[in-house]
């Protein structure tokens, strides 16, 4: 098996934000914390995923920021865990995946589920990459510049 190798200090955003959160599982529990989900139990049945690679990536994602662990709300004595300010930052993330598998991973009339506005119920709207003026921006329109 290859070694990981950090992306932690290059000198992109995009692969630092890898580092941090770039396995599918790491981002499927922030999507299941996003859809209501705070407890160990909860995502691992949800998931399917193993203890050992639920609780490495917890644990990784909380020393990351991203969750944080607080008592159960029930009073019990189950930690819980949270996203902080930090991880519920991510939610353009999960919405931009989202889209883009509606947009290329499913067939026509394929069964799927979809993102609704609680108020109204009515579909999200589509993300849109725009400049500081406002206008809509195309990958084509924009460049890297630094580092």
């Amino acid at each position: 098996m290859v070694k990981r190798v950090s992306l932690w200090n290059a000198g992109c955003p995009v692969a630092r934000s890898l580092d941090a959160i770039g396995d599918w599982w790491s981002l499927l529990i922030i999507r299941d914390a996003f859809d209501g989900k705070r407890r160990f139990g909860e995502f691992q049945s949800g998931l399917g995923i193993s203890k050992g690679v639920l609780s490495t990536r917890l644990r990784d994602l909380t020393k990351r920021g991203i969750f944080e662990t607080v008592p159960a709300s029930d009073g019990t004595a189950y930690r819980e865990y949270i996203l902080t300010e930090k991880g519920r930052g991510l939610f353009p993330v999960i919405v931009a995946l989202r889209q883009w598998g509606e947009d290329h991973l499913f067939a026509d009339g394929e069964a799927r589920s979809s993102l609704v506005d609680r108020e109204g119920h009515a579909p999200v709207a589509r993300l849109e990459v725009r400049s500081a003026d406002g206008r809509s921006l195309h990958w084509s329109d924009t460049e890297v510049v630094g580092s």
